[in-house]
């Protein structure tokens, strides 16, 4: 959906409010930061009237204890200004580091409680941007800008006050500059939000090449396609060059007229207030007084200046990062739901329909079946047939489009998440390790696990054998995403991952695609036992029939339905698509066998 550039600018702005509400878990730090601003513009505006006391009545009338006293004042406030700038700059840093920290955290938390079906569909560039770029551009305006321009605002209604006082021609003079500066600022925002929401797009785009070429690195060089991806990156980075160049073109159109204007109105000033000395309506130490908080009402405006450009970047940053922390946790729990304590072993799919977000026809069609306590059912298919979707539906990382998937008679939609999956054992087709020692990966799902138990679930892996034969053992570090470690290897310690779990239902899904045929038939063996003593029902999700060929039943699974059930030898008489695949795996096994 394309927005106009109005809505564009109200979730911008409702953006930016939220940021500053969330200065109320740090309202002590923010008063801090205020309280210092104050005192510091004080000492700024008290300095100018402190050079006129001291020129009016100490130097024109040569009244050198006048001039001493004033000079001490001078450095009195030089000192509050130095004080009370750094407890500034420091309590408002306190304040914005915080709201980053709360950003973090939140937006974290909630990727962690997205649905699969969100992870399917975003980049993670795109996440990774948000959580780092993005949230660092709202604490820079948090602990920079926004303080910039309240104390210049402040600043500039003191002085604005003082300067009608002293007097109120040459405040006129001075004071035209105000509003025409703020509507060129106004201007200036409302044009290039977009434009900042741009540059960090076009990052986020740059950030994808570079995750994807590091993770892929090895295709990459495999493939010779080194200079296509330099060719890539660095045409996005052109493009981000490109994006940037508009917003400093945007900057230049803007503000050398404001430092046009208020060279004017200086020279104005200038020329008027030279006058009124001359004509002794004004005295020499009120003009100088008078220039110096001229600089210091420019100063206040440039700085709002300068600071547009950020809060319009942060403005855009705080809508992203909003964009995630508000999107709709698809799988939710029911009000009432209850713990998923025990599992009879009855598991019941019902008329089951599914649908992944976005598409357009359905994966799985009117699937039904229901399995029997301590059975082991294996789910076989050709690839895409919806093997996976099948298992992913059980542990609710999708809900069902139609029907209902039952545990003991009781719908899976009325069972709390947590409890449902930590009583769900699952290894995925797609193995995943973590940074660390291979120890801390068996016992992920149990950090506490004894040495004992960790080695029990290896061997029954096929894994401790080659653990113990590494120098450090199961104290070996594994490298980022299991470098370093064969397909196979990754598997089996993800299998025994899973088997330190409290698991009462298990689902292997092609748990061993990366292994040997020999390897896979000795972990299939140590599981057979193991499974069924432990679970109350077990999955084996393959594409081999060697695999599953003892399974109580074989559930066929074609184009998204369930066009056969039955054992292996029910399954050879009754079913052609069965004897089909039985038979393609056959030929291929015997020709590689000649080709060896």
């Amino acid at each position: 959906m394309v927005l106009t550039s109005e809505p564009r600018e109200n979730a911008s702005l409702q953006a930016i409010w939220r940021v500053l509400g969330s200065l109320r878990n740090y309202r002590w730090a923010s008063l801090g930061a205020l309280i210092s601003l104050l005192v510091l513009t004080v000492a700024n505006t008290v300095t100018p009237q402190l050079f006129r006391w001291a020129i009016d009545q100490g130097i024109v009338k040569q009244d050198l204890q006048i001039v001493i006293y004033s000079a001490a004042w001078m450095v009195v406030a030089a000192i509050a200004r130095g004080v009370f700038s750094f407890s500034q700059s420091y309590l408002a840093e306190s304040a914005s580091q915080g709201v980053a920290y709360d950003l973090r955290n939140n937006i974290f938390s909630k990727i962690q409680n997205l649905s699969f079906s969100y992870h399917d569909q975003s980049q993670t560039s795109q996440l990774l941007t948000r959580v780092t770029s993005d949230i660092e551009q709202i604490r820079t305006f948090v602990g920079t800008n926004l303080i910039q321009v309240i104390g210049s605002v402040v600043t500039l209604v003191v002085i604005a006050v003082l300067l009608l006082v002293m007097n109120w021609q040459l405040a006129v003079i001075s004071l035209t500059s105000v509003p025409i500066t703020a509507w060129l600022m106004t201007r200036f925002v409302r044009r290039n939000n977009q434009l900042f929401r741009q540059v960090q797009e076009k990052l986020s785009n740059l950030n994808a090449v570079l995750q994807e070429n590091l993770i892929g690195i090895r295709v990459v060089k495999a493939f010779v396609r080194e200079s296509v991806e330099k060719s890539r990156y660095t045409s996005l980075n052109n493009e981000l060059v490109t994006a940037n160049m508009k917003t400093i073109h945007s900057i230049s159109n803007t503000f050398p007229f404001i430092f046009l204007l208020s060279n004017l109105v200086t020279l104005a000033v200038f020329a008027y207030g030279g006058a009124q000395v001359v004509g002794n309506r004004f005295s020499i130490g009120e003009l100088v007084a008078f220039n110096s908080y001229l600089v210091l009402i420019f100063q206040p405006i440039l700085q709002i200046g300068f600071a547009a450009p950020a809060i319009a970047q942060a403005a855009a940053s705080a809508t992203r990062v909003y964009e995630v922390v508000d999107t709709t946790i698809e799988i939710q729990e029911r009000p009432n739901a209850i713990a998923f304590d025990t599992c009879g072993g009855r598991i019941t799919f019902e008329n089951v329909c599914f649908r992944y977000p976005g598409a357009t026809t359905e994966t799985l069609k009117n699937v039904s079946f229901e399995t029997k306590p301590k059975e082991l059912i294996a789910v076989l298919g050709m690839t895409g047939s919806g093997k996976s979707t099948v298992m992913n539906l059980i542990p609710r990382f999708y809900d069902v489009t139609r029907g209902a998937i039952r545990i003991d008679g009781r719908d899976v939609r009325d069972f709390t998440l947590k409890s449902l999956r930590r009583h769900i054992g699952i290894v995925f087709q797609e193995t995943t390790l973590f940074s660390g020692t291979i120890r801390e990966n068996i016992a992920y799902a149990k950090p506490n696990a004894p040495l004992d138990e960790v080695i029990e679930v290896a061997k029954t892996a096929q894994i401790h054998d080659f653990i113990a034969s590494l120098p450090d053992g199961y104290e070996t570090i594994v490298g980022e995403r299991g470098v370093g470690l064969s397909g196979g290897q990754k598997q089996r310690i993800a299998i025994a991952r899973t088997l330190l779990t409290d698991y009462s239902i298990l689902i292997l899904d092609d748990s061993t695609s990366a292994v040997d045929a020999k390897t896979a038939a000795e972990i299939q063996a140590e599981l057979d036992e193991m499974m069924r003593q432990k679970a109350c029902v077990t999955f084996v999700v393959a594409q081999r029939i060697s695999t599953v060929k003892n399974a109580d039943r074989i559930l066929l699974i074609d184009k998204g339905r369930l066009v056969a059930q039955g054992t292996h030898k029910e399954l050879m008489q009754t079913s052609p698509l069965y004897g089909a695949i039985l038979e393609s795996q056959v030929m291929k096994k015997t020709q590689e066998a000649v080709n060896s």
